[in-house]
């Protein structure tokens, strides 16, 4: 899992600039935790985790570049998207 969710993470930081790589590896497991969580309470069976990274590189790659907009519309996320302290690469 570790190199499925750097790979994401690299992914998201070449669409994302102004995201440091702390906040990127966030925004990977946010996404792919809420998949997998959307997924289940909508009925459907696990289809495995190739399934999961498959969907997240595609968000990555339709919204990517705006993701660090997210945050200052949606206060529920804000105090885990907070980059004001982390080092950018």
């Amino acid at each position: 899992m570790e190199e499925t969710f750097q790979a994401l993470t690299k992914r998201l930081l070449e669409k994302n600039s102004r995201l440091s790589t702390a906040r990127a590896r966030t925004w990977v497991e946010l996404l792919w935790e809420d998949f997998e969580a959307t997924y289940a309470k909508a009925g459907y069976e696990y289809q495995g985790k190739e399934r999961t990274e498959k969907m997240v590189a595609q968000l990555i790659d339709s919204y990517g570049a705006n993701l660090h907009e997210f945050a200052a519309r949606n206060p529920k996320y804000k105090h885990l998207l907070d980059d004001s302290n982390d080092v950018t690469h």
